[in-house]
């Protein structure tokens, strides 16, 4: 199969993948998922603990938990976090480990990315590790720059935060 046709059949099962959108009978797979991820290549964090106490906090302030769901189960998650009218932080996207490599990663950015610019946003932004290259790799791919390399004031594991801003509508 050449690549055309590999991105072709890529995307077509793309749109097909059900991401369901604050739905709050998988607030317990959130946690699950972003734990897991997180312990896998970090460690859990204050601001961990305190979102998995109320995870549902996010959509109550105007954002949003996207769950992805294969076979009955979710496989996927993250969070459009709204800081402003016109600005979301894209956040907590985890896949379950044994369904890596699917594109489920990238369904859940391209659902969340839709997401946020029918909400108005003009951009959004994540906070990211270098060392996670596939991820890198992929909001790259989407348009994400980096605007800040270092430190992070709030997490111990940020060491790299992006930014995509839209373009105007036409």
């Amino acid at each position: 199969m050449d690549l055309a046709c590999a991105q072709a059949v890529a995307a077509a099962r793309m749109t097909s993948m059900p991401v369901e959108f604050d739905n709050p009978g998988h607030g317990e797979a959130f946690i699950r998922l972003n734990e897991q991820w997180i312990e896998e290549h970090f460690g859990l964090e204050e601001a961990d603990r305190k979102l998995a106490a109320d995870p549902y906090r996010i959509v109550r302030e105007g954002g949003h938990i996207l769950s992805l769901v294969e076979g009955g189960r979710v496989v996927g998650v993250c969070a459009l976090i709204r800081e402003s009218p016109d600005r979301y932080q894209l956040a907590r996207m985890a896949v379950d480990p044994g369904e890596r490599g699917k594109g489920y990663g990238e369904a859940l950015l391209t659902a969340a990315l839709r997401r946020a610019r029918e909400g108005g946003a003009r951009s959004v932004y994540l906070l990211s590790n270098s060392k996670l290259a596939p991820a890198i790799a992929l909001y790259r791919k989407y348009g994400f720059e980096a605007v800040s390399e270092g430190s992070h004031p709030r997490y111990a594991r940020c060491n790299v935060v992006m930014e995509l801003r839209f373009s105007e509508p036409d």
